[in-house]
């Protein structure tokens, strides 16, 4: 009953911070979008530190995005949390699945982050998604994050990379006729300053049709967690692209950072150097 009550009295005031300080920022980054002022970019990367810090998870960042522009971010997906996880590295933008763009609070979230919703079960809009994705890379020089599964894993494995949707990077290519593609690892590594097992890994993650509000208290209520997010070497596309080629390219290196990361020996990321295609 004690341990009820502790993780109670620490679950009320974390919401209320998390509450108070969303919807002040909500209310900037409105203002921000609207008045068109590059605050809207970098206010997130602000939001998502905090709550990464009230939520108690620690994210170590391996290498560096590139610089040159226009990136597509592949990933993999583990849990909702990723988005934080990553919003805390730069000033990002996120491929999310149409149905978020209905949740309460999350999907307005979603929104003031400029989101680009595609739904993947329709296969006669992928087209238009892949242009819309392209034309974001392209015109705001916006970095997009892709998360190629197409759903969440369960934090160990990775899911089948869908190729659908890297195209956009190809139709993105600027005046110098390029564009780059570089794939990101997400790993959860730590829970309470422990490495992780598998079934910790599976118990973190959200998978399916887990209810997120329950996941979210569990996360508030749990051990802290360690994160590694680790950039990997980027590809730089030219011309005609296989999109098909890149997607399983970016799977096999993320496959290569996971295990580096739960072993503690990483190793594979970001150099300068970085293969065309």
């Amino acid at each position: 009953m004690l341990a009820a009550f502790s993780l109670t009295a620490r679950l009320a005031p974390v919401l209320s911070l998390v509450v108070v300080i969303t919807l002040l920022m909500a209310v900037i980054q409105a203002l921000a979008l609207a008045a068109k002022n590059p605050l809207h970019r970098t206010l997130p990367v602000t939001w998502h530190r905090i709550i990464c810090r009230l939520m108690r998870i620690k994210v170590t960042v391996h290498g560096e995005a590139v610089l040159e522009r226009p990136l597509l971010i592949v990933a993999n997906h583990v849990s909702w949390s990723d988005i934080s996880v990553l919003g805390t590295v730069m000033p990002l933008s996120f491929v999310a699945k149409s149905e978020m763009k209905g949740w309460p609070v999350f999907g307005s979230l979603a929104k003031l982050q400029r989101t680009v919703f595609i739904n993947r079960s329709v296969k006669r809009e992928t087209g238009l998604q892949v242009r819309e994705i392209a034309q974001r890379l392209a015109e705001d020089e916006d970095v997009m994050v892709l998360f190629a599964e197409g759903t969440t894993s369960d934090g160990t494995r990775l899911l089948p990379f869908k190729s659908s949707l890297t195209g956009a990077a190809e139709l993105a290519m600027g005046k110098d006729g390029k564009a780059v593609v570089q794939p990101v690892a997400i790993a959860y590594t730590r829970y309470g300053g422990l490495p992780m097992g598998f079934n910790r890994r599976l118990n973190n993650a959200w998978i399916g049709d887990l209810e997120l509000l329950p996941h979210l208290k569990q996360i508030l209520t749990g051990q802290p967690l360690d994160v590694d997010v680790l950039f990997g070497t980027p590809i730089v596309l030219f011309n005609t692209v296989d999109r098909r080629a890149v997607t399983e390219a970016c799977e096999a290196s993320i496959s290569v950072m996971l295990r580096e990361a739960f072993s503690g020996q990483v190793t594979s990321v970001h150099n300068n150097k970085a293969p065309q295609q």
